[in-house]
């Protein structure tokens, strides 16, 4: 039985950085909602917003990891 042939790294990380980029756009559009309305309370718009932080941080790495170095 033959294995389906793996995705290469690159193409792996690139899929993980548009899910991610899209979660962080989603959460920025609720929260915009949120304030918009006036009702969110203030423990709920923290956490959001951490949670839009950590996912930018994720992005960030994954961006590092795509991006070849540069030697100067």
């Amino acid at each position: 039985m033959n294995a389906p042939p793996e995705m290469p790294t690159e193409e792996v990380l690139r899929l993980k950085l548009e899910v991610l980029r899209r979660e962080h756009r989603d959460l920025d559009e609720a929260i915009e909602a949120l304030q918009a309305k006036g009702t969110a309370d203030a423990l709920t718009l923290k956490r959001l917003k951490k949670q839009k932080l950590g996912l930018k941080d994720r992005i960030a790495v994954i961006e590092d990891r795509l991006t070849p170095d540069i030697i100067a």
